[in-house]
């Protein structure tokens, strides 16, 4: 840009020009130098085997991926995993929102590797937003000691949809942990506090966090989330709340006799615990395990495993015969169509719906 002041009226004045600036980004940075090579499935499952938190991450992103392409070499992985899975204690974590799930997980996560040793995961199921699609995956802010420890592995992952309080791939997120020598797994669930039962079919036991004032023993009878849960823990027992957390644990432990006694035979226990402070954590944990030595002797731990495997054959069945129909390239161009007669009033949701079913049907019979 040319100076004014160059002008010949301004006798005696001159404006050398500037100097050129360089470009903000370095001319000797290769855009493809630090592109990460993409692993094969044996280089995937040697490097769980090993330990690697790393390459552990990688195949939990495959395995959590949508793209078609991804699944054949995620179910590879999986499958080469499985013969190393099913050592580990799965504890389930719910309750309602604010009740403290990801502090009390800090918690119970330092206290049982400082008393037990061995390695810690964590799968935090972060709901996702119905309108953006997005989760903020901010667990991990909650679980300070446990972000910073050697031997624990926090993984955020989003609802993306899913009901039952889990994400789609938290099963085969699991497999890859036992794999990788993580002998104990906390499954934090979204916090919905209603309809928990994915997560109560992937787990061993199933621990119920509730806090002082959410209602009176009615509340607590109700069916749902509270008659499948094998431990009930009262939260923020501490400070001006003590009297009214033991007045919710009196409720609830006269709330449980109304209900059926578990198939495992074990009667829930209620206890109060800080999760703030750190007090009453370490009798959860002799609940957790005497609770896992009481169905282990009678024989009822082997036959939930065997049940829940059961339960995701036909969870996996159902899955992929959504996705086939989804992906069917004649049935992605009916559906426009199909909704666009909806919305005009000539079909019904339902006979738009078998209309599309009965077509694909037909396809498969060809």
């Amino acid at each position: 840009m040319e100076h004014p002041e160059n002008s010949s009226e301004y006798a005696g004045l001159q404006v050398n020009s500037g100097v050129e600036q360089p470009s903000i980004i370095n001319p000797y940075l290769k855009r493809n130098r630090f592109r990460r090579r993409e692993l094969s499935p044996a280089e995937m499952v040697d490097g769980i085997l090993k330990g690697d938190v790393t390459v552990l991450s990688q195949a939990v992103t495959l395995i959590e991926s949508v793209n078609p392409d991804h699944q054949a070499k995620a179910q590879e992985v999986i499958n080469k995993c499985l013969p190393y899975s099913g050592n580990s204690i799965r504890v389930g974590i719910s309750g309602v929102p604010g009740a403290g799930k990801s502090t009390s997980i800090d918690e119970f996560g330092i206290h049982v590797l400082k008393e037990k040793g061995g390695k810690l995961a964590v799968l935090a199921i972060d709901p996702s937003s119905e309108r953006t699609k997005g989760s903020i995956l901010g667990d991990k802010t909650r679980m300070e000691k446990l972000a910073l420890h050697p031997d624990s592995f926090i993984r955020p992952s989003p609802s993306a949809g899913s009901l039952g309080g889990v994400a789609r791939k938290t099963r085969e997120t699991i497999i890859l942990c036992e794999a990788a020598g993580f002998d104990k797994i906390f499954v934090e669930t979204v916090g919905v506090g209603q309809s928990e039962t994915a997560c109560h079919s992937m787990v061993d036991f199933f621990l119920l966090i509730q806090v002082a004032g959410t209602g009176d023993e009615l509340q607590g009878i109700k069916r749902g989330i509270m008659e499948i849960s094998d431990g009930i823990v009262i939260n923020k027992c501490d400070g001006d709340n003590v009297d009214r957390c033991h007045m919710a644990a009196t409720n609830f432990r006269n709330a449980l006799h109304f209900f059926p006694k578990p198939d495992s035979g074990w009667l829930p226990q209620v206890l109060c615990y800080s999760g703030f402070y750190g007090t009453g954590v370490k009798e959860i944990w002799d609940m957790i395990y005497e609770y896992i030595d009481f169905v282990k002797s009678n024989g009822y731990f082997d036959y939930r495993r065997n049940e829940q495997s059961k339960y995701w054959m036909y969870e996996s069945i159902n899955e992929h015969l959504r996705l086939n129909f989804y992906n069917n390239p004649h049935i992605k161009a009916q559906l426009q169509p199909a909704e666009q007669t909806v919305l005009a009033g000539q079909k019904t949701s339902f006979i738009a719906a078998q209309d599309l079913l009965d077509e694909y049907f037909n396809m498969l019979k060809k």
